[in-house]
């Protein structure tokens, strides 16, 4: 896609125009751990960071909100999770993911698993599997439940 991880001369340029990030995790005591997939720009890891979580693995392919996930977090986002093994993903207590809804949701084309956005569903099972942590939570996509007719949410 002509995507790809900043190199370390970028990521120190950008670290120098921005070397405070207003999200970046400091606390020592952490009550769990978890992972944050299809990120964005970590809209849904601020709470469960503040709630005394830690964020262990972050994966986010799209360049422009990974960026904005350094410059909140201090953490760069590891890019396509299909090419991330799940075993090497950190263990965690809660898995949570706003994976791609356009492809299920009103504003979407209504593609489903035709869509490859749709199939990134498949990604978070895979990860579930492996690593089987305590708890997940899904972002809500309009539409997922009943979308033909309940059988893409069976």
């Amino acid at each position: 896609n002509g995507e790809h991880k900043p190199s370390i001369t970028r990521l120190a340029k950008l670290e120098a125009l921005n070397n405070t990030h207003p999200f970046e995790h400091t606390n020592k005591n952490n009550d769990f751990t978890f992972i944050d997939l299809f990120a964005g720009i970590g809209g849904i890891r601020l709470p469960f960071q503040k709630q005394g979580g830690k964020c262990v693995f972050t994966s986010e392919i799209d360049k422009h909100a990974q960026k904005t996930y350094f410059a909140n977090y201090g953490e760069y986002p590891s890019g396509d999770i299909t090419e991330v093994r799940a075993k090497d993903i950190p263990d965690h207590d809660l898995l949570l993911a706003g994976f791609p809804c356009q492809a299920f949701s009103q504003a979407g084309l209504k593609q489903g698993f035709k869509d490859t956005r749709g199939t990134m569903f498949f990604e978070i099972q895979r990860i579930l599997a492996e690593k089987r942590p305590k708890i997940f939570l899904l972002e809500n996509v309009k539409r997922l439940r009943t979308d033909k007719k309940g059988e893409t949410f069976q």
